[in-house]
């Protein structure tokens, strides 16, 4: 058993390759010329082979040299071997191919209708080879291991951790604003302080346990009280319309005021401004991969192009 393991340890792939060259081209010459190689390589390959093997793999045939039975037996298992090496090779090209045929993108909702068309409109025009798989995760989520290739997170200004294999890069800061109603009483002014809203009926707009919930709560406790949420809306559209509807007030992210229902108010939050930082996170192995580079690019230019609406 101990023989038999060590021969297979032993045995080199690309010996066997020119090995069943000179079988199938009828010497070692014109293996030589079929591969590129002298004849002296050919004969050295074939020689290192059969002392791997420890068999007789040529004998001569006048003035050359022909396989002998084992050395037809080894062409054999060398055919299978070359043939199972061709289909692994094809199935990782393949699965290669595949890889960057793809490009999974995970994003937050309130850039979901403001910078991602953007983002896929460039991707396609520019990669049309390219597909862009969308998922919406909310808030810091950078856990599991089937992660994205490209993140969108949310998290407070100094830097979130991404986890080995990944980049973080910090994208924007986002302000928060209040929306108010048209008619309410502080929907004319330039900015609003936080605590004048401490009396008003407030539209809960973010998840329970997200970051950016505790964020805005954090604030509210720092100017000095408790907001009294009456309604849960599902989404930040929602809470807009529910402003709209005149059943309260909402403080949220200022690019999640970027699209304002009529009769709705957006005004800065002051003293203090919750504030949320904005960062794409990026799988080192594709950062340098052209479409990625463009998702990454975009993303940035698209900072500027979406200021709230007033």
């Amino acid at each position: 058993m101990q023989s038999d393991c060590t021969v297979r340890g032993m045995l080199d792939v690309h010996r066997l390759r020119v090995f069943r060259s000179v079988v199938a081209s009828g010497s070692i010459a014109a293996a030589a010329a079929n591969l590129g190689y002298t004849p002296s390589a050919i004969s050295q390959h074939v020689a290192a082979l059969q002392r791997e093997t420890g068999l007789v793999l040529l004998e001569r045939a006048g003035r050359g040299l022909v396989p002998t039975p084992v050395g037809l037996a080894v062409a054999a298992q060398a055919d299978a071997v070359l043939a199972r090496l061709g289909e692994a090779e094809t199935a990782i090209a393949s699965m290669r191919a595949e890889r960057t045929a793809h490009l999974s993108l995970a994003y937050i909702s309130s850039v979901g209708s403001t910078w991602l068309p953007e983002v896929a409109r460039r991707l396609t025009q520019a990669h049309p080879e390219v597909d862009l798989d969308l998922q919406l995760l909310e808030d810091s989520t950078l856990e599991g291991t089937e992660r994205p290739d490209v993140q969108l997170v949310v998290g407070p200004g100094t830097p979130v951790r991404a986890g080995a294999g990944f980049d973080v890069h910090r994208l924007a800061e986002d302000p928060y604003r209040v929306l108010l109603p048209a008619t309410h009483p502080l929907s004319g002014r330039r900015e609003v302080e936080l605590a004048e809203l401490a009396t008003d009926r407030w539209i809960d707009s973010e998840p329970r346990a997200g970051w950016c919930r505790g964020n805005l709560l954090e604030a509210c406790t720092a100017a000095g009280f408790a907001p009294a949420f009456h309604v849960q809306a599902h989404d930040y559209a929602m809470s807009a319309a529910f402003v709209g509807a005149g059943l309260g007030i909402t403080v949220l992210p200022a690019l999640a005021a970027h699209t304002l229902p009529d009769g709705v108010r957006s005004v800065p939050v002051v003293r203090p401004t919750p504030t949320r930082t904005i960062y794409v996170v990026v799988r080192k192995t594709i950062a340098q991969w052209p479409p990625a580079l463009l998702v990454v690019d975009t993303l940035a230019s698209m900072v500027e192009t979406t200021p709230p609406r007033g």
